[in-house]
């Protein structure tokens, strides 16, 4: 099938490079943008049977006019002493004389004796901030326009405010992102590019994947944009960054898989025609398996409860095929056509290196397998043992610079009123039969709800204008609401707390940003804890048909999920051991499961294809072992430094959880690439020898060939 598609590639290559160009420009033009199909509010994305969201249908009814998001201004005296009566009533005035400017999309400057500091350090005005969606510009805009005006005002009065809450955070940290973003992009690229001359000393083999996967980027993001409109899907802000990270990674990969095969055919003395016919044949099916694991691990998030998941596997599933594709039709027919100028101006690859690296690594393994196959298993297991430390970490303000206005004006916050203040807990009270909830029924409750656990202090409840059956009550936790022991607490005792607390004939509702954070905690346990086994019985099964094997895919699917743990365990020790951070970013085990276990997984599938390859041609499972880390391992080697290098560049960026998955990636990466498939599958499988083929005897010699035997010719080329 592989060869019958080379000859074809090969054969037609100027109709396959004019039919993607017109396929490419026929997607981009025709298809929807892919904002069109983009939702910032993580919380759509929780089911519906999660109290949370509850919650915020039941806001979203009975009280319509609440503000989208909200600022806080934070007032106290430059001197630090506390606030006297005539500042309190400056700051009174402060917030009348900001209402009355009518600065587009806010509302409300609430503030009196209730919003001053019981040790009189702070007083705050809470500002409504309103628009269509949370993450309109104008919400921005508006925060900008508060700070200009606050200066001014308090001019002469002996008092400083800063603005603090979420938007006020995002304007302070917007040029951080950017120019962090801007970096890691530039870094990227230039790593790419750089990696790749080091390696073929060749301009042009350089600027194949990136030239390539750029094209490749506008057709799969007018695919996902149009798939999503015909089927309704809603995706994350971050798909883009995502889909790019993806495509380059993978894209990349397979680039090098084809590279690697074609310089060591034509080394052989193949014409350029021939090279390229045989390399889609011996790397087709490697690709091909490959990608098809990473699509099975991508559409398994259908599986997820979370909805960012769900919506996210499809739209990854698509990039991997739209790649797979163009590895197999596009790439071969661009390097057929330039020949030995894909590696120009360098001659080294007429050359077999002498005495290279791999393969005295490779020699290593087959002379050893078992004492490999146990320093290399010890060492993941070793790391992996830093899971059972594992905490996620929900504080995404933790991890930006801490000497901003916002970030300064809400530790000023902190300090005044409880932890929770920026976060407040919402809980509503209702009926559930639009019955009126009376006074009574709602002041016993919220004078109840200051016993619950946890709770430091409660706000004045509110009526629903529009719903009499439904109140407010706003609590403040006396723990940082993003914290695990916060996320912990509602989930594990103040939501049953406050449900046994509702007067007889009512029900309490907990919403708000921790019971989000909570929600969003178990259905993520809930979705690793599915995910994970499903996928590794999926990529066992293409493992299995590709192999012809049933013992091979069972210790390969073994090694990757160990990978895995031994990821997670060597960032805990990092960021939570060495740098004392007090979890790590709760996206991280998803986004570990994303380009660790799928991608990584196709290291393992080039590794052993070449090892049943060696042992079809006649070796014995020791040597097999050393000629297959000899010839595969300078491409895992270079595939797995450059999708590591260009996760590393992460590390550069000024933000916590950047720099986290950074790491974590770069790290899941070496280990797969230079510890799991250079070491310890080939050991593993030179150590088993033949049972590893169980029972499809997959490495029996074929067709009487040693791999030095002459290369036949275009017309004859055999695998």
């Amino acid at each position: 099938m592989f060869e019958r598609l080379g000859r074809f590639v090969v054969g037609k290559a100027w109709w396959v490079i004019g039919g993607w160009l017109l396929a490419a420009i026929a997607v981009v033009v025709t298809s929807p943008s892919l904002s069109d199909i983009t939702s910032a509010d993580q919380e759509s994305f929780l089911p519906r049977s999660y109290e949370s969201v509850q919650a915020t249908e039941l806001a979203t009814k009975s009280f319509p006019q609440a503000a989208t998001a909200t600022a806080t201004i934070v007032v106290k005296r430059s001197d630090g002493k506390p606030l006297t009566p005539a500042d309190e009533a400056r700051v009174g005035q402060l917030a009348q004389a900001l209402k009355a400017r009518n600065i587009p999309q806010t509302s409300g400057y609430l503030t009196g004796p209730q919003a001053v500091a019981p040790d009189k350090s702070v007083q705050i005005i809470s500002v409504g901030l309103d628009a269509d969606t949370p993450d309109d510009p104008k919400l921005l805009d508006a925060v900008r326009d508060l700070r200009a005006d606050l200066g001014p005002d308090l001019a002469g009065s002996g008092l400083t405010a800063g603005v603090a809450g979420d938007v006020a955070s995002f304007v302070d940290n917007e040029d951080t992102f950017n120019s962090a973003f801007a970096v890691v992009g530039v870094a990227t690229i230039i790593l790419i590019i750089g990696l790749i001359l080091i390696i073929f000393r060749s301009p042009i083999a350089a600027l194949l994947p990136v030239v390539v996967i750029s094209v490749v980027m506008s057709v799969t993001t007018g695919l996902v944009a149009a798939a999503g409109k015909a089927f309704d899907l809603n995706v994350s802000q971050d798909l883009q960054t995502i889909l790019l990270i993806v495509l380059f990674g993978i894209g990349t990969d397979y680039i090098l898989f084809l590279l690697f095969r074609y310089r060591e055919r034509l080394r052989a003395g193949d014409d350029k025609r021939t090279a390229m016919i045989v390399s889609v044949q011996r790397v087709g099916e490697v690709i091909t398996s490959a990608a098809g694991a990473v699509i099975v691990a991508f559409l398994v998030l259908l599986l997820a409860s979370l909805g960012f998941f769900g919506s996210l596997g499809p739209a990854l599933a698509i990039a991997v095929a739209v790649m797979l594709v163009t590895s197999l039709t596009l790439i071969p027919a661009l390097v057929s056509l330039l020949g030995r100028w894909v590696f120009w101006p360098s001659k080294a690859w007429q050359r077999t290196p002498k005495a290279s690296l791999s393969r005295r690594l490779g020699a290593a393994v087959g002379r050893r397998p078992a004492v490999v196959a146990a320093a290399s298993g010890v060492l993941l297991v070793a790391l992996a043992a830093g899971v059972l430390g594992y905490k996620a970490d929900y504080d995404f303000s933790a991890g930006f610079p801490q000497d901003t206005e916002s970030a300064r004006s809400a530790k000023d916050l902190q300090r005044g009123f409880a932890a929770g203040a920026l976060a407040p807990t919402e809980v509503y009270l209702t009926t559930g039969n639009g019955t009126p909830l009376t006074d009574q029924q709602v002041n016993d409750f919220a004078a109840a709800s200051a016993n619950a656990p946890g709770v430091a202090r409660v706000q004045p409840p509110e009526r629903s204008a529009s719903d009499p059956s439904v109140a407010r009550i706003n609590l403040l936790l006396d723990e940082n609401p993003v914290s695990n022991e916060a996320i912990s607490l509602v989930r594990d005792d103040l939501r049953d707390d406050l449900h046994a607390k509702a007067p007889q004939g009512t029900k309490a509702l907990v919403g708000g940003p921790t019971a989000i954070f909570a929600d969003i905690n178990s259905a993520n346990n809930r979705d690793l804890s599915v995910i994970l086994p499903v996928a590794a019985g999926l990529i066992a099964l293409i493992l299995a048909l590709l192999l012809r094997s049933l013992v091979a895919p069972i210790y390969l699917v073994i090694a990757v999920l160990l990978n895995f743990a031994a990821t997670l365990g060597a960032t805990v020790y990092l960021f939570q051991g060495l740098e004392g951070k007090p979890g790590v970013t709760f996206q991280l085990p998803i986004i570990l499961y994303l380009f660790v276990v799928a991608i990584g997984t196709d290291y393992n599938i080039l590794m052993i294809a070449r090892l049943r390859e060696e042992a079809r041609e006649g070796h014995e499972p020791h040597q097999a072992a050393a000629i297959g880390v000899e010839h595969a391992g300078p491409t895992v080697a270079a595939a797995g430094l450059i999708l590591a290098g260009t996760f590393g560049v992460l590390m550069l960026a000024p933000i916590s959880f950047l720099q986290q998955m950074g790491f974590a990636v770069a790290i899941g990466i070496v280990l797969s690439a230079f510890v799991m498939s250079m070491f310890f599958v080939p050991a593993l499988t030179g150590l088993i020898g033949h049972k590893a083929w169980w029972p499809g005897h997959g490495d029996e010699r074929r067709n009487g060939g040693g791999r030095h035997a002459e290369p036949a010719p275009a017309s004859e080329a055999q695998v």
